[in-house]
């Protein structure tokens, strides 16, 4: 098989890799921001905050090398993403700059350690929010004419976009909400789990919504589950997922296993990132460019990829050993700052 064949389809699965992986870690942070406002008062919150405070920065590497393969391996695509999608990117990285910065100054403020809190708050909100828009309008399609973007300014605004960032929102709260029952107990842990349950049954909803909505989108994204007999094969993946979804809701409230809740999320975000892939491949930028018209010279591919190659599993092994070190539960009063 030519380098040119199968060279797209590697970086297609290493950015892929690096966006889920960013979305399950970084997700569970910005979860804990978008609960924020849920906690009892100010203690609770730096409980909350501290589940996460030693290993959260680290997430932001998986944005970096999605972002980054993009442009090494797809330019065309990456040119095309941004040229439709800047606002939406944009107003995403200032919230999380936003984000980042409430996070650091909220433990050092004084008189003014509430504003610092409700900033965390918006800014995880608002990242959230906007990831969902930037994923909604990439699946919904975009106006392209020759390679080139012919929309306006706010091309990517739809009730579809706006539906799908409503979705992350809730879909980071849910993996906040598992996080906090698998890192804490006591008060914080119980209010966790009240969470959760609803949390479950409204991101299932919304799962379901993007889902209904996805066949007649002009993009045609997801038409293959449905064509010659297709959706028989792929069935699976929606069975898995229904499943997913009652297994979690069960074990919501099931005391002695912290760990399945949150476990559980994760099978539940990677089913629905993986029906998601099966429904776009081949196309990188629904509906016109696939990932062979969107990719850089095999050349340059393959020198990247040899970086990668490197890079990869020193970023896998920081994180798994980053994790194992602060594996545990976190008292109240604990913290790293």
């Amino acid at each position: 098989m030519p380098m040119e064949t199968w060279l797209p389809v590697v970086w297609f699965c290493v950015i892929g890799f690096g966006v889920l992986m960013y979305v399950v870690l970084d997700g569970f942070v910005l979860g804990l921001g978008i609960l924020a406002p849920f906690a009892e008062d100010g203690d609770q919150l730096d409980h909350m905050m501290n589940t996460a405070a030693p290993i959260w920065d680290g997430n932001e590497t998986w944005l970096v090398l999605g972002g980054a393969g993009l442009l090494a391996a797809f330019p065309a695509a990456y040119a095309l993403v941004l040229s439709a999608l800047y606002l939406p990117v944009l107003l995403m990285l200032i919230a999380l700059v936003f984000r980042g910065v409430a996070f650091e100054f909220r433990f050092k403020a004084g008189s003014t350690r509430w504003l610092w809190g409700w900033a965390f708050a918006l800014g995880s909100l608002c990242a959230a929010f906007w990831q969902g828009v930037i994923l909604g309008a990439l699946v919904e399609g975009m106006p392209v004419e020759e390679g080139r973007y012919i929309g306006g300014l706010l091309s990517w605004f739809s009730p579809f976009s706006m539906l799908t960032g409503a979705a992350v929102v809730f879909g980071y709260a849910l993996l906040g909400s598992t996080w906090l029952i698998l890192k804490t107990e006591g008060d914080l842990q119980r209010m966790a789990r009240v969470l959760t349950r609803p949390l479950v049954l409204v991101v299932a909803v919304f799962m379901g919504l993007v889902s209904a909505w996805l066949p007649f989108l002009d993009s045609r994204v997801m038409a293959r589950w449905f064509e010659s007999g297709n959706f028989w094969w792929l069935s699976p993946v929606p069975a898995l997922t229904l499943l997913t979804a009652f297994a979690l809701w069960r074990a919501a409230m099931a005391q002695g296993r912290d760990a399945r809740p949150f476990v559980l999320t994760l099978c539940f975000f990677g089913l629905g990132f993986a029906g998601l892939v099966l429904g776009m491949w081949p196309y990188l930028v629904p509906p016109s460019l696939t990932l062979w018209e969107a990719a850089a010279p095999p050349s340059s591919q393959g020198f990247m990829l040899a970086g990668v190659a490197v890079l990869l599993p020193v970023i896998l092994g920081y994180t798994a050993w980053s994790y194992r070190v602060f594996r545990g539960k976190i008292l109240a009063g604990q913290g790293y700052h």
